[in-house]
């Protein structure tokens, strides 16, 4: 979405279609265990979500606008577990948040929602943690959509949901429909990305992440 609006308002473009998707065997079986060998998961793990969404963009149209955009930049502290990433991916979230914040002037109450892509149960409580300690209270309004994604309860899905189709999911169903009804008029959403492989997680490498942000508002 931030590359279809820098093609859209440079002209490059009229109309753009971005999606996301993901995959639960794909995911699991080159990241952590084959699933046949049917592994115990560790609290901090996530269930890679099947799903996929799309956003359309256009030059011309009545809303919701994409008014922001934030790109991020690698961020690594070292974390090596493949079953947390949550941890991994949290810094990079909120040095893309700090980084929106500042270049805008405006704060976490400035939006009816913020929601990150997949940072799931563990990763979500660091983020708001590290926010905290540089000065934003995110709390009341910040959500993550690998959090929504399940019932950890009923499903025991442990950290809650991985992959791209969380945000691209969530988004596209429910928060589109939120901001086309109106009952949020202003959402900022950070995608959450690990930058590695199924060979260096193998090696015994860190895990960098990266996150960038998008701003929808009416």
């Amino acid at each position: 979405m931030q590359l279809a609006s820098i093609f859209i308002d440079g002209g490059a473009a009229d109309k753009c279609i971005a999606s996301a998707s993901s995959h639960f065997c794909s995911a699991e079986k080159q990241f952590r265990f084959p699933l046949e060998l049917g592994n115990q998961r560790p609290p901090t793990s996530q269930w890679t979500v099947t799903g996929a969404g799309s956003a359309i963009l256009s030059k011309c149209g009545n809303g919701p606008y994409v008014t922001y955009i934030t790109t991020g930049k690698v961020i690594d502290m070292g974390i090596k577990d493949a079953n947390n990433m949550g941890a991994a991916m949290a810094p990079a979230f909120c040095e893309t948040l700090i980084t929106h914040f500042l270049d805008t002037g405006r704060s976490p109450n400035y939006y009816d929602a913020i929601i990150s892509g997949d940072l799931g149960h563990v990763g979500k409580e660091i983020a708001i943690d590290i926010a905290k300690a540089r000065g934003y209270n995110i709390k009341p309004n910040y959500n993550d959509c690998g959090v929504l994604m399940f019932d950890k309860q009923n499903q025991d899905t442990h950290s809650g949901g991985s992959g791209c189709a969380c945000l691209g999911t969530i988004f596209s169903g429910y928060f589109f429909k939120q901001l086309k009804e109106k009952k949020i008029q202003k959402l900022l959403m950070i995608a959450t990305g690990a930058l590695m492989n199924s060979t260096s997680s193998q090696q015994g490498e860190s895990i960098p992440g990266i996150a960038h942000a998008v701003a929808i508002e009416i």
